[in-house]
Protein backbone atom coordinates (compact mmCIF):
# COMPACT_ATOMS: atom_id res chain seq x y z
CA UNK A 1 0.00 0.00 0.00
CA UNK A 2 0.95 3.61 -0.92
CA UNK A 3 1.86 5.58 1.91
CA UNK A 4 2.85 9.48 1.58
CA UNK A 5 4.97 9.04 5.13
CA UNK A 6 7.19 6.43 3.37
CA UNK A 7 7.75 8.53 0.04
CA UNK A 8 9.08 11.38 2.24
CA UNK A 9 11.16 9.35 3.62
CA UNK A 10 12.60 7.62 0.81
CA UNK A 11 13.11 10.96 -0.79
CA UNK A 12 14.86 12.51 2.28
CA UNK A 13 17.36 9.03 2.34
CA UNK A 14 17.77 8.78 -1.52
CA UNK A 15 18.82 12.87 -1.41
CA UNK A 16 21.22 11.95 1.59
CA UNK A 17 22.70 9.13 -0.74
CA UNK A 18 22.79 11.75 -3.84
CA UNK A 19 24.95 14.27 -1.34
CA UNK A 20 27.11 11.49 -0.29
CA UNK A 21 27.81 10.52 -3.81
CA UNK A 22 28.56 14.70 -4.87
CA UNK A 23 30.82 14.57 -1.97
CA UNK A 24 32.97 11.83 -3.05
CA UNK A 25 32.60 13.23 -6.71
CA UNK A 26 34.21 15.98 -5.58
CA UNK A 27 37.29 14.09 -4.02
CA UNK A 28 37.53 12.38 -7.25
CA UNK A 29 38.39 15.77 -9.03
CA UNK A 30 40.74 16.79 -6.32
CA UNK A 31 42.27 13.70 -6.67
CA UNK A 32 42.29 14.23 -10.73
CA UNK A 33 44.36 17.68 -9.56
CA UNK A 34 46.86 15.89 -7.51
CA UNK A 35 47.04 13.40 -10.76
CA UNK A 36 47.97 16.32 -12.79
CA UNK A 37 50.54 17.42 -10.82
CA UNK A 38 52.29 14.11 -10.63
CA UNK A 39 52.26 13.90 -14.07
CA UNK A 40 53.38 17.25 -14.82
CA UNK A 41 57.08 16.03 -12.57
CA UNK A 42 57.12 13.24 -14.14
CA UNK A 43 56.00 11.78 -10.41
CA UNK A 44 55.18 8.23 -11.59
CA UNK A 45 54.56 6.60 -7.61
CA UNK A 46 52.61 9.76 -7.70
CA UNK A 47 50.63 8.64 -10.97
CA UNK A 48 49.95 5.44 -9.57
CA UNK A 49 48.91 5.94 -6.41
CA UNK A 50 46.01 8.90 -8.14
CA UNK A 51 44.95 5.97 -9.96
CA UNK A 52 44.31 3.68 -7.27
CA UNK A 53 43.13 6.17 -5.37
CA UNK A 54 40.45 7.14 -8.21
CA UNK A 55 39.69 3.16 -8.99
CA UNK A 56 38.15 3.53 -5.28
CA UNK A 57 36.62 6.22 -5.47
CA UNK A 58 34.64 5.37 -8.74
CA UNK A 59 33.68 1.91 -7.32
CA UNK A 60 32.09 4.12 -4.39
CA UNK A 61 30.30 6.39 -6.52
CA UNK A 62 29.13 3.27 -8.93
CA UNK A 63 27.97 1.49 -5.41
CA UNK A 64 25.85 5.15 -4.23
CA UNK A 65 24.25 4.96 -7.42
CA UNK A 66 23.10 1.78 -7.12
CA UNK A 67 21.88 2.03 -3.80
CA UNK A 68 19.55 5.19 -4.89
CA UNK A 69 18.09 3.00 -7.51
CA UNK A 70 17.27 0.32 -5.24
CA UNK A 71 15.54 2.99 -2.61
CA UNK A 72 13.34 4.52 -5.70
CA UNK A 73 12.57 1.42 -6.62
CA UNK A 74 11.46 0.00 -3.44
CA UNK A 75 9.00 2.90 -3.37
CA UNK A 76 7.37 1.82 -7.04
CA UNK A 77 6.63 4.02 -9.31
CA UNK A 78 3.90 6.11 -7.76
CA UNK A 79 6.73 8.44 -6.24
CA UNK A 80 6.71 11.40 -7.64
CA UNK A 81 10.46 13.00 -8.45
CA UNK A 82 11.30 9.49 -9.37
CA UNK A 83 12.57 10.02 -12.96
CA UNK A 84 14.47 13.24 -11.57
CA UNK A 85 16.31 11.46 -9.06
CA UNK A 86 17.73 8.18 -10.91
CA UNK A 87 18.44 10.66 -13.79
CA UNK A 88 20.57 13.15 -11.37
CA UNK A 89 22.50 10.09 -9.90
CA UNK A 90 23.28 8.73 -13.16
CA UNK A 91 24.65 12.46 -14.63
CA UNK A 92 26.86 11.95 -11.72
CA UNK A 93 27.65 8.49 -12.69
CA UNK A 94 28.78 9.40 -16.24
CA UNK A 95 30.55 12.32 -15.15
CA UNK A 96 33.27 10.06 -12.98
CA UNK A 97 33.56 8.28 -16.55
CA UNK A 98 34.24 11.44 -18.22
CA UNK A 99 37.31 12.30 -15.16
CA UNK A 100 38.33 8.91 -15.67
CA UNK A 101 38.88 9.26 -19.17
CA UNK A 102 40.55 12.48 -18.85
CA UNK A 103 43.31 11.32 -16.23
CA UNK A 104 43.80 8.13 -18.55
CA UNK A 105 44.77 10.67 -21.99
CA UNK A 106 47.00 13.00 -19.42
CA UNK A 107 49.14 10.10 -18.23
CA UNK A 108 49.56 9.09 -22.03
CA UNK A 109 51.18 12.65 -22.94
CA UNK A 110 54.89 13.14 -22.47
CA UNK A 111 55.26 15.69 -19.59
CA UNK A 112 57.83 17.73 -21.62
CA UNK A 113 54.68 18.20 -23.70
CA UNK A 114 53.08 19.94 -21.35
CA UNK A 115 55.49 21.81 -19.32
CA UNK A 116 56.33 23.24 -21.97
CA UNK A 117 53.71 24.49 -23.68
CA UNK A 118 50.31 23.94 -21.79
CA UNK A 119 50.86 24.30 -18.27
CA UNK A 120 49.29 26.82 -16.98
CA UNK A 121 45.97 26.78 -19.64
CA UNK A 122 45.58 22.50 -18.04
CA UNK A 123 46.08 23.82 -14.71
CA UNK A 124 43.52 26.47 -15.26
CA UNK A 125 40.96 23.87 -16.77
CA UNK A 126 41.82 21.74 -14.24
CA UNK A 127 40.95 24.26 -11.44
CA UNK A 128 37.87 24.77 -13.19
CA UNK A 129 36.69 21.17 -13.06
CA UNK A 130 36.98 21.05 -9.35
CA UNK A 131 35.27 24.92 -9.03
CA UNK A 132 32.20 23.12 -11.35
CA UNK A 133 31.81 20.23 -9.50
CA UNK A 134 32.09 21.68 -5.69
CA UNK A 135 29.30 24.04 -6.70
CA UNK A 136 27.35 21.12 -8.08
CA UNK A 137 28.27 19.75 -4.68
CA UNK A 138 26.58 22.67 -3.41
CA UNK A 139 23.39 22.49 -5.22
CA UNK A 140 22.77 18.71 -3.70
CA UNK A 141 23.37 20.02 -0.41
CA UNK A 142 20.69 23.24 -0.88
CA UNK A 143 18.18 20.27 -1.12
CA UNK A 144 17.65 19.37 2.35
CA UNK A 145 17.63 22.61 3.56
CA UNK A 146 17.04 25.74 1.18
CA UNK A 147 16.29 24.55 -2.40
CA UNK A 148 15.68 28.05 -3.42
CA UNK A 149 19.66 28.65 -3.47
CA UNK A 150 20.21 25.56 -5.26
CA UNK A 151 18.62 27.48 -8.39
CA UNK A 152 20.75 30.58 -7.48
CA UNK A 153 24.24 28.20 -7.63
CA UNK A 154 22.57 26.87 -11.39
CA UNK A 155 23.55 30.66 -12.83
CA UNK A 156 27.37 30.12 -11.01
CA UNK A 157 27.78 26.85 -13.11
CA UNK A 158 26.81 27.90 -16.30
CA UNK A 159 29.27 30.80 -15.57
CA UNK A 160 32.16 28.27 -15.36
CA UNK A 161 30.37 25.91 -18.01
CA UNK A 162 31.08 28.72 -20.61
CA UNK A 163 34.77 29.90 -18.98
CA UNK A 164 35.68 26.43 -19.42
CA UNK A 165 34.02 26.40 -23.46
CA UNK A 166 36.33 29.07 -24.04
CA UNK A 167 39.41 27.78 -22.72
CA UNK A 168 38.45 24.53 -24.52
CA UNK A 169 38.35 26.11 -28.16
CA UNK A 170 41.60 28.19 -27.41
CA UNK A 171 43.61 25.04 -26.33
CA UNK A 172 42.08 23.09 -28.51
CA UNK A 173 43.54 25.59 -31.77
CA UNK A 174 46.77 25.66 -29.87
CA UNK A 175 46.90 22.42 -29.40
CA UNK A 176 46.36 21.66 -33.33
CA UNK A 177 48.63 24.37 -33.79
CA UNK A 178 52.10 23.20 -31.86
CA UNK A 179 51.71 19.05 -31.72
CA UNK A 180 52.70 16.80 -34.43
CA UNK A 181 53.68 14.15 -32.17
CA UNK A 182 51.91 10.89 -31.32
CA UNK A 183 50.79 12.98 -28.31
CA UNK A 184 48.54 14.54 -30.24
CA UNK A 185 45.59 12.56 -30.10
CA UNK A 186 45.79 11.98 -26.57
CA UNK A 187 46.22 15.53 -26.09
CA UNK A 188 43.21 15.93 -27.93
CA UNK A 189 41.11 13.23 -26.47
CA UNK A 190 42.03 14.69 -23.14
CA UNK A 191 40.84 18.43 -23.47
CA UNK A 192 37.78 17.30 -25.75
CA UNK A 193 36.82 15.35 -22.55
CA UNK A 194 37.48 18.20 -20.61
CA UNK A 195 34.78 19.95 -22.26
CA UNK A 196 32.33 16.83 -22.56
CA UNK A 197 32.64 16.21 -18.70
CA UNK A 198 31.68 20.18 -18.33
CA UNK A 199 28.89 20.02 -20.25
CA UNK A 200 27.50 16.60 -18.30
CA UNK A 201 28.44 19.01 -15.66
CA UNK A 202 25.77 21.92 -16.69
CA UNK A 203 22.84 18.80 -17.50
CA UNK A 204 23.70 17.35 -13.78
CA UNK A 205 22.85 21.16 -12.44
CA UNK A 206 19.96 21.29 -14.63
CA UNK A 207 18.68 18.11 -13.20
CA UNK A 208 19.73 19.32 -9.52
CA UNK A 209 17.86 22.55 -10.32
CA UNK A 210 14.50 20.39 -11.56
CA UNK A 211 14.70 18.49 -7.99
CA UNK A 212 14.95 21.75 -6.62
CA UNK A 213 11.95 23.64 -8.26
CA UNK A 214 9.69 20.25 -6.69
CA UNK A 215 10.74 20.05 -3.17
Amino acid sequence: MYSAELEVQTKRKTIAILQEEMNKFLNLSRELAIMTDAILHDNKVGIRESSQNMIIIENDIMMLRKQITREVISIGSLMTDREDLLRTAYFIDEISGYISGISFGLSNIEPKVITLNFELELKDMVDKIIKIIHKINEMSRTLASKPENGIELAGEVQRIEMEVDKRYRELTVKVLDQITSQNLIPFKDTIEGIGGMVDKCQQASNSFTILALSI
